[in-house]
């Protein structure tokens, strides 16, 4: 049987159809609605790169599903900024070069800007702190640092 569930995603409404009500979040949001930010990664809520926000909180979206989420505000990677117009965070972690192979930034990115949006001067632990649970093979964390505070330095 088929539900039909309403996904404010990035401030437009999208109508999915699902056949399981506990299908993750993720995959309506890649495969539904084309969104590639968001990646699979661990399928277990553990390593972040499929972060996004729920009305504003950071929720590994491989671990939620897509009925807990029906009508709540979803904001991605895309929700933040585009190519021309990047997110001030987006915009440090390319001028940081934090990527390496890129997987994990979505993730990254997503809990910077809930970090930032709840501490405007992070201290270095601070950072470390937040990105914690955010898993990261490439070792661009020192890069990583460096994109966070130059993010919080850019939104004062």
């Amino acid at each position: 049987m088929s539900h039909s569930y309403t996904l404010k995603v990035n401030g437009q409404s999208h109508t999915v159809q699902v056949d399981d009500p506990n299908m993750p979040l993720l995959y309506a949001l890649r495969n539904d609605l084309h969104l590639r930010s968001p990646h699979f990664g661990c399928g277990l809520g553990q390593c972040g790169s499929c972060t996004v926000h729920v009305e504003g909180v950071p929720v590994r979206s491989c671990s939620v599903s897509v009925a807990k989420v029906a009508g709540q505000s979803i904001t991605t990677l895309e929700g933040l900024g585009s190519l021309e117009h990047p997110h001030p965070i987006q915009q440090a972690f390319i001028d940081e070069q934090a990527a390496q192979c890129g997987y994990c930034i979505n993730g990254m990115i997503m809990q910077t800007k809930a970090l930032l949006d709840k501490n405007k001067h992070p201290s270095e632990q601070d950072i470390r702190q937040a990105l914690a649970l955010n898993l990261c093979r490439c070792g661009t964390h020192v890069r990583i640092i460096r994109a966070v505070q130059r993010a919080a330095a850019a939104l004062v």
